[in-house]
């Protein structure tokens, strides 16, 4: 497997279980707002891994 579609796995990845935890997030917003809360924490740390994900496969494709 080579480097760029290991990046391209792992960014779909962190897409999918960004998208699950911002659902769960808002899921839980009325319920319990302390595990609203961690799952929005847990999505933004996520996030910051996506961004970096997306920085290095733009750097293997140009």
């Amino acid at each position: 497997m080579s480097k760029i579609s290991q990046l391209q796995t792992y960014r779909k990845h962190l897409e999918e279980r960004h998208t699950r935890l911002i659902e769960k997030s808002k899921e839980y917003r009325f319920e319990d707002e302390s595990k609203s809360d961690f799952a929005a924490y847990k999505a933004m740390k996520i996030m910051s891994k996506l961004d970096k994900v997306k920085y290095l496969d733009r750097e293997f494709v140009t």
